[in-house]
């Protein structure tokens, strides 16, 4: 019954703030950070701790790999695109995966963070699956980085599209680029909504993005952390 009645509350609080977010487009309406808190509140007032929630959990994270899986129809269709722009795009995908890791660990060693929290933070722009298996390569906490994951993403979806607009960066196939690169795949939620265009860059953007950094921080390892 509980887990009947977690599914239900997180898919209706869903999509009320899918309705919420289209009529007031704030960062703060974005949807997954916006039914995350209310799915909290709810949870907390109907006395439903998190072990009791894993098998609702369960359930609906099992659809993230049809999910995942179904990136690959928009991407497919933009394919001539994709190929057009692939060269450039993908200079711009290591030139975002080194400045976002490079900016992470200059300042985590200026506020003099712990070690751990360091390696979270270096590895914070890459999908959670790809960032837990970094993480225990290099000997961080797993779930302390899924955690700073998720922060990235929420932020990189509530504010990145904005940031973009701001500095005048219009064009679908550079906004999937950045937004996949550096928010994942909250950020490439984000973009789907934005457009079909947008939507598919960012999903391959965040892909080859993983790719990128898996290679670069098990090399640094030893020298920086």
């Amino acid at each position: 019954m509980i887990t009947l009645y977690s599914i239900l509350v997180t898919i209706t609080v869903y999509i009320f703030t899918l309705f919420l977010s289209k009529k007031y487009p704030l960062p703060i309406t974005n949807p997954v950070f916006l039914s995350s808190g209310i799915v909290i509140c709810l949870l907390l007032a109907s006395h439903i701790t998190y072990d009791e929630y894993i098998p609702a959990k369960r359930i609906m994270t099992f659809l993230l790999g049809p999910a995942t899986v179904a990136l690959a129809i928009p991407i497919y269709k933009n394919g001539s695109l994709i190929k057009k722009y692939f060269a450039a795009a993908f200079s711009g995908m290591i030139m975002g995966s080194v400045v976002t890791i490079s900016m992470a660990i200059i300042l985590a060693k200026m506020l003099h963070f712990y070690k751990i929290l360091l390696i979270s933070l270096s590895i914070k722009s890459v999908t959670i699956p790809v960032a837990a298996e970094i993480s225990k390569i290099v000997g961080g906490n797993v779930s302390l980085t899924a955690a700073v994951v998720i922060v990235t993403g929420m932020i990189g979806a509530m504010f990145g599209p904005r940031i973009l607009s701001v500095f005048k960066i219009d064009h679908p196939f550079a906004r999937g680029v950045a937004i996949g690169t550096i928010a994942h795949g909250i950020g490439t939620a984000e973009a789907i909504r934005e457009g079909e265009v947008q939507g598919a860059v960012s999903g391959g953007a965040m892909g080859i993005a993983a790719i990128i950094t898996s290679f670069i921080i098990p090399y640094i390892a030893p020298y920086i952390f």
